[in-house]
């Protein structure tokens, strides 16, 4: 007989959660914009603290440990949200002023903002790539203290495998949380999945891996707050009054730029613009069509990697006005405003997805903004092979080159990769073993090395291998395994000639050791045969590049004898550094 005590049903594989949509200082009728993210479901422990996030809320400031969130389990496997609105202030949209102020006063409801954001940040990755995700610190979980520090900053560290967000006192004097902010806490979790993926992007290498980091975390938190319609319609109601229906003039480019964009550059707290800074207002107001990539002012990083951030949003807006424009009025040339939110929230969602999944099409080491365009383009041609009426790739491409950024050498003339058609062999290799095993992966390099065009005389490790599964707008299902390995070779200056043809900077001293980064990335399809080698960095055609990372790292004194490494230690991280120098006025967005 069944346990009476047990339910009868399935435990749920989702829930929500109430989190605020932007920060407290987005405000609609006066009232905070709250929203429910839907996030995995989990058994929650005090904190919260489930099996990938764990909310630590102990302020080293003030040496405090704040009484950890709390969830009371429901019978049909959901648990209670102490801070959801009820269903007669919903359908009222009323609600009292004391409630917004819980939200800002109550450092629980932190402790949940903080908690629901990140998990919907790691689910759009899970989903996105088809497969569970590790973060870049070691260990399962990833530490989170809302309240860490009194200090206008928040930041990812590996070695403490943690994020941390400061509080203080702004202009108006009262206190300000970044801890609040929805696309503060999304970018410092994207950051710490990024470095789960690609490790080797936080090394010293070229002005692009630098801004790397910091432009694909502003895209993930963009976009995913684009993807929130209760976010999307706040805008619009800003410029159009709530109505329900909405105007042509108001739908058009400049006229979306202003509401949209800019607007919620506009609305974004001023008060923590020292930790978020002014990416989006800038990047937004980018005229298109310049050589942004070669102008002095944007070798600098967080200047840098707004250009990838420019490039993202404004085909955003594109892709948006191509759907709007299929749309027929409903009254007097009016607009249904559910229809362009949605509309809206739909393409956001898709540019999310496709941001996400270029990452395993993107090099292992070394990355170049013209790798990630290329890789974009690539990973949607596998999941949607017929663009279709709106055409997401050819909008890409073309806001991409409006900032400088073209396609990688080495592809199609539609900027994706060439797939390959090397004479390999597969038949020392186990097809099962393949999709799982590095030991396995590695002897298939091994065995190919010379058709793969692989160095012998370097040092080669398989770093992963990544079943995935994605799942195209149309329900088509694509099954890929990812590979990634590294190749290492220590030269002395004087053997850079020699061994690669490559004439040092005169910067770097004769008797120093340098290492040469290379790798690739093999796309296994669902048979085991290799459908893409993203171009390995040691190959010849890649020999300007490793000059032009040399050229940088020399020019920064990398290679100078009194020069301190660069090492992520305690709450000193590197991004902890980059937000410093953000809020001391070095531009960019927050780190």
């Amino acid at each position: 007989m069944p346990n009476p005590r047990k339910p009868s049903h399935s435990p749920p594989n989702a829930r929500t959660l109430t989190a605020i949509a932007q920060d407290p200082s987005v405000r609609t009728g006066g009232k905070i914009l709250v929203t429910e993210l839907t996030i995995p479901a989990e058994e929650l422990l005090p904190g919260p603290c489930g099996y990938r996030v764990n909310v630590i809320d102990y302020d080293s400031s003030t040496d405090t440990l704040y009484e950890p969130a709390v969830y009371k389990a429901l019978k049909n496997g959901h648990i209670e949200d102490p801070f959801a609105l009820s269903a007669k202030m919903k359908q009222s949209n009323k609600r009292p002023k004391s409630y917004d102020r819980k939200l800002v006063e109550d450092p629980r409801f932190h402790a949940q903002n903080v908690y629901a954001i990140a998990m919907r940040t790691l689910a759009q990755f899970e989903f996105a790539l088809g497969r569970r995700v590790p973060w870049g610190s070691d260990g399962h979980q990833l530490h989170i203290a809302p309240h860490a520090f009194a200090d206008a900053n928040a930041f990812y560290s590996r070695d403490d495998r943690a994020i941390f967000f400061g509080y203080f006192t702004g202009a108006s004097g009262k206190r300000v949380y970044t801890c609040l902010s929805h696309d503060v806490v999304a970018h410092e979790t994207t950051h710490a999945i990024l470095d789960g993926l690609r490790r080797r992007y936080l090394e010293p290498s070229t002005p692009d891996q630098a801004a790397f980091h910091e432009g694909f975390a502003d895209i993930v938190a963009l976009l995913s707050l684009f993807s929130l319609p209760d976010v999307v319609g706040a805008l619009l109601d800003l410029k159009t009054g709530g109505s329900k229906l909405i105007a042509p003039k108001y739908l058009e480019r400049e006229a979306l730029q202003r509401s949209v964009l800019l607007g919620l550059a506009e609305e974004m707290g001023s008060e923590v613009s020292a930790v978020r800074g002014q990416a989006l207002r800038r990047s937004a107001a980018l005229t298109p069509g310049k050589d942004y990539m070669h102008m002095p002012e944007y070798q600098e990083e967080h200047a840098r990697g707004e250009l990838i951030v420019a490039a993202m949003m404004n085909a955003f807006l594109e892709i948006w006005l191509q759907r709007l424009a299929k749309i027929g009025p409903v009254a007097r040339g009016m607009r249904d405003r559910s229809i362009v939110v949605e509309e809206g929230a739909r393409v956001a969602g898709h540019l999310l997805t496709m941001s996400i999944r270029a990452i395993d099409y993107c090099p292992p080491t070394d990355i170049w903004f013209s790798d990630y365009l290329s890789a974009l383009l690539t990973v949607d041609r596998e999941v949607v092979p017929d663009q279709g009426q709106y055409n997401y790739r050819q909008a890409l491409l073309k806001s991409f080159a409006d900032y400088g950024i073209k396609q990688a050498r080495d592809t199609d003339e539609d900027g994706t990769w060439r797939r390959c058609n090397a004479d390999l062999r597969y038949s020392r290799n186990h097809f099962e073993a393949m999709s799982r095993d590095p030991e396995e992966v590695f002897r298939f390099i091994w065995e190919n090395r010379r058709a793969l065009n692989v160095r012998e005389d370097t040092y080669i490790e398989v770093q992963s291998v990544r079943p995935s599964i994605r799942i195209g707008p149309d329900g088509f299902v694509l099954h890929e395994t990812v590979a990634e390995y590294i190749q290492i070779l220590t030269l002395w200056t004087g053997e850079l000639k020699t061994v690669l043809k490559i004439t040092p900077p005169k910067e770097i001293p004769g008797n120093r050791r340098i290492r040469i980064f290379g790798g690739g990335v093999l796309i296994f399809n669902e048979y085991g045969q290799l459908k893409y080698h993203i171009p390995d960095r040691l190959e010849k055609l890649e020999r300007e590049r490793q000059v032009e990372r040399l050229r940088c790292l020399a020019e920064s004194g990398f290679f100078e004898e009194t020069a301190a490494p660069r090492q992520a230690t305690g709450l000193q991280s590197h991004f902890a550094n980059l937000h410093r120098a953000r809020a001391m006025g070095s531009g960019g967005w927050h780190g």
